[in-house]
């Protein structure tokens, strides 16, 4: 699934992105992970965060040729990123679990674990 084009600077607020960098317990702050790392996951990849996200209830759109800056492995497994809705057009919140774009991140490295793929 294509994502739809950000249109205005309203939708840019509306949509989040999430690269795997951002969940990687493998990186330092500096090479871009967001989270704790004891709750980050291990190596993740763009599809996975976009698996978990469409689960739960979330739109998400994986942008699979997309390149996290910091990242400078160039490999299939570093690629993409996810773009997650967080926010309605009336700037309501999608799902109330997650209010905050950090609340998404640690929901999808809790659970991609748990993927039938990774047991």
């Amino acid at each position: 699934m294509a994502c739809p084009a950000v249109r205005s600077l309203a939708d840019q607020y509306r949509f989040i992105c999430i690269y795997p960098a951002y969940l990687n317990n493998k990186k330092t702050i500096q090479e871009g992970t967001r989270i704790p790392i004891s709750k980050a996951a291990e190596n993740p990849t763009a599809t996975e965060s976009q698996d978990e996200c469409s689960a739960v209830g979330l739109k998400a759109f994986l942008e699979k040729n997309k390149m996290y800056s910091r990242e400078w492995k160039r490999d299939a497994q570093h690629r993409g990123r996810v773009r997650v809705q967080l926010r309605q057009e009336d700037g309501s919140l999608c799902l109330v679990q997650f209010p905050s774009r950090k609340s998404v991140m640690l929901y999808t490295a809790e659970m991609i674990p748990t993927l039938k793929t990774r047991t």
